[in-house]
C-alpha cells in the first residue's frame, strides 16, 4: 500500500505514551525511515523522550495510532533516520501497519529505506539498531541504575507505580532476567516481606507497612510508592556491589 499525503487529515492524530506506560514487553522491528526522529515528531506533534537500551544513548517517541503501538528511535552515532517498531497489536500485516504511520506522516513509501517484508531503497543490509536488538543489553547494574535514577523526572505524562514498574520488568525481560536478578529473595531477607510475592508487590508492603491503598491510588501514593522503591533499588544495588557493607534485617 502506498500512502499519499492527500489522506493525512481523515487519519486520526498520534496519542504519545510515557516510556513508563508503552514499555511492556518485546518490541518487534518493522521499518527504517529516511526521515529524522525529529521530522517525525514535528509531523505527529510528539515528545521525543531520551533513554537508552543497554547499548548506548537513544531517542525515542512511544504512541498509539489507529489501535497500533508505534515506537520511533535514533541511537546515538546512527545516521539521522527512524527506526519504526511495534508492540504486538493492531494490524497483523506489517506493510499494513507501516502504511497507517506514513498516512500520518503524510508521506509515501518512498522514504523506507528498509523494511521486515523487503521493501526499501536499500536492502543491502540489517540496519545497525536491528543487529544490535539481537544481542542482550550490556549495561552493568550499576550504569543501568545511575541511568535511571538520573531520568525520573523526564517521561512524558503522568508516573504511576505501575508504569515504572512494568519499565523495569520490561529492561529486566531485555537483558534476560538477569538486572533484578535477587531482588525478591533480597527483599525478604532484608524487609521480611514474602518471598512468594512478586517484587513489585513487596516493595508494596515495604512502602506501605499501614497496608496497600486502597484504588484508585491518589497521585501522592503513586508518588510515595515510586519514592520507596527508588530508594529500595539504590539499597539493593548498593548491596550488590559490597554485600557485606549491608547485612541483611527484617525490622
Amino acid at each position: 500500500m502506498t500512502p499519499d499525503a492527500t489522506s493525512r487529515s481523515a487519519t486520526e492524530p498520534a496519542v504519545q505514551c510515557s516510556m513508563f506506560q508503552a514499555t511492556t514487553g518485546p518490541l518487534v522491528s518493522m521499518a527504517l525511515l529516511s526521515l529524522d526522529l525529529d521530522e517525525v515528531a514535528r509531523r505527529l506533534s510528539l515528545t521525543i523522550e531520551e533513554s537508552w537500551d543497554g547499548h548506548g544513548a537513544v531517542r525515542a517517541a512511544f504512541f498509539t495510532l489507529a489501535g497500533t503501538d508505534f515506537v520511533v528511535t535514533h541511537h546515538e552515532g546512527d545516521p539521522p533516520r527512524t527506526y519504526v517498531w511495534v508492540r504486538k497489536s493492531g494490524p497483523v500485516d506489517p506493510a499494513a501497519r507501516t502504511g497507517i504511520l506514513l498516512t500520518a506522516l503524510g508521506v509515501g513509501m518512498e522514504v523506507v529505506s528498509y523494511s521486515t517484508w523487503g521493501i526499501g531503497t536499500d536492502l543491502s543490509r540489517i540496519p545497525a539498531a536491528w543487529r544490535r536488538f539481537r544481542h542482550r543489553p550490556v549495561d552493568s547494574h550499576q550504569r543501568f541504575w545511575e541511568s535511571f535514577r538520573d531520568r525520573m523526572g523526564m517521561y512524558v505524562g503522568r508516573v504511576t507505580y505501575e508504569g515504572v514498574t512494568a519499565y523495569l520488568d520490561g529492561y529486566d525481560h531485555a537483558s534476560g532476567g538477569v538486572l533484578l536478578n535477587g531482588l525478591r529473595e533480597w527483599l525478604a531477607a532484608t524487609y521480611g516481606v514474602g518471598e512468594n510475592l512478586m517484587w513489585a508487590a513487596q516493595v508494596v508492603q515495604v512502602v506501605f507497612p499501614e497496608g496497600r491503598p486502597d484504588s484508585p491510588w491518589s497521585k501522592d501514593e503513586h508518588t510515595r510508592a515510586v519514592e520507596g522503591l527508588v530508594a529500595l533499588l539504590e539499597e539493593f544495588f548498593h548491596h550488590l556491589q559490597d554485600p557485606a557493607d549491608a547485612p541483611p534485617r527484617t525490622s
